[in-house]
């Protein structure tokens, strides 16, 4: 089996937390992470997911939109459907 590895270059940037956050990410290993700069990436990741799927119904409704409009894309979804599930 052979192994993937990747490199990422990891920048540094400096940040103002009150005492409180700063206590927090000094008791970092009691949560099972390594250092204070993985607690702070797996936060951003989380909240960077969570931005997207707030995304996610605006897209939905847009989409909805466009679709009650184009009686063209709704006729070649209908078509799909009578074909659906083919065996």
């Amino acid at each position: 089996m052979s192994q993937r590895v990747i490199h990422v270059m990891m920048k540094e940037q400096t940040f103002q937390l009150d005492e409180l956050t700063i206590g927090f990410l000094e008791r970092c290993q009691d949560y099972g992470f390594q250092n204070p700069s993985e607690v702070v990436r797996t936060a951003l990741a989380k909240l960077q997911l969570a931005l997207s799927e707030d995304n996610l119904p605006e897209s939905a409704t847009l989409y909805a939109e466009i679709y009650q409009g184009d009686r063209e894309l709704q006729e070649i979804t209908n078509a799909g459907l009578e074909e659906w599930p083919m065996e």
